[in-house]
């Protein structure tokens, strides 16, 4: 049978490259099955055992004569080599303790032993490790939110687990408890409060599930909606009659801030070099937070506004005022 196979490969192959048909993965999935046979070594005329395990070809003497009988013998012996073989439950040495082969598989079924007994670390301890690893790649600010956020409610409850104990009932669990949260000032976690806690938990697992080789419990959680907030802008009379009670100092300000939508951020940390009145143009390259100078929050908060007469004339008093 196994020289049968051999000859039903090439004639697939060929038959693929002459029809340009696509390869057929069930028929060889198919022909691979068929492989495992009983043979008659040619030299003295006894059976052997042919088959597959863990992608290695294995040839198994024995001292039984070609014989009816001891083929049906070793057939049954076959039979059951290939279904625990299929049920993951074969052991070489069962059946061939003096073959050579028994500690080829015995290393390989250690390292994988080894691989899979690896000491995970604690979510606490990865958390570390993960943070530390991607604060560089972060704004100060948004290290400084990430890091109230993870090391606060979620670091309380999951700290000593070990990272992949956590299942997708615990964040289930951890997320209905956010939700009933009491602030000092009485009012729960907002639904987008609580997808930031979830968002934190679901980098470093699925970073954990990476690295440790284990499915992430995050598959099929997804983020509660957050209910849209209906924008109430100024109306121009309202703005007219703010700039014309305003402190005469903040006037400027307040023009500029009304008119180009600017961030408080972003005009805060406004500096004279990004002001080109030439072209009347503000260019947005920084912002200021909590006293700190800072990239801006995204890449494309990096933009060029065009000045209005009115931003035009404010920046100008307050380029001769100040510069």
């Amino acid at each position: 049978m196994a020289g049968r196979f051999y000859i039903s490969g090439r004639r697939w192959k060929k038959r693929c490259l002459v029809t340009q048909e696509p390869p057929c993965l069930s028929q060889w999935l198919m022909e691979v099955q068929f492989m495992a046979s009983i043979r008659r070594r040619k030299d003295n005329g006894k059976l052997f055992l042919d088959f597959r395990y863990n992608g290695v070809r294995c040839r198994e003497q024995t001292a039984l004569n070609d014989t009816p009988a001891n083929r049906k013998r070793l057939k049954n012996i076959l039979n059951k080599i290939e279904a625990e073989i299929t049920l993951g439950q074969f052991n070489y040495s069962d059946y061939f303790p003096n073959s050579n082969n028994v500690s080829k598989f015995e290393a390989i079924s250690k390292r994988v032993m080894d691989k899979q007994t690896v000491e995970k670390p604690t979510f606490r301890e990865f958390a570390d490790v993960w943070y530390n690893e991607m604060k560089v790649t972060w704004r100060i600010s948004y290290q400084e939110t990430i890091s109230q956020v993870l090391y606060s409610r979620i670091m309380d409850t999951f700290g000593d687990r070990v990272i992949d104990s956590i299942k997708k009932s615990d964040l289930l669990q951890f997320r209905a408890t956010l939700g009933k949260v009491t602030r000092k000032n009485g009012k729960g976690l907002s639904a987008d409060r609580i997808n930031r806690h979830m968002k934190v938990l679901r980098m470093i697992l699925n970073e954990a599930a990476d690295r440790f080789d284990f499915t992430t419990p995050f598959h099929g959680i997804k983020p509660l909606k957050v209910p849209k907030k209906d924008v109430d802008p100024f109306t121009l009379e309202e703005i007219n009659l703010i700039l014309n009670n305003v402190r005469a100092d903040f006037k400027n300000y307040y023009t500029v801030r009304f008119f180009t939508a600017m961030r408080p951020a972003e005009i805060d940390g406004l500096k004279w070099k990004y002001v080109d009145f030439k072209l009347r143009q503000i260019l947005v390259r920084e912002t200021i937070v909590n006293g700190r100078v800072e990239y801006t929050k995204t890449d494309g908060s990096q933009r060029e506004i065009d000045m209005s007469e009115p931003v035009f004339n404010a920046l100008k008093k307050q380029y001769q005022a100040t510069a």
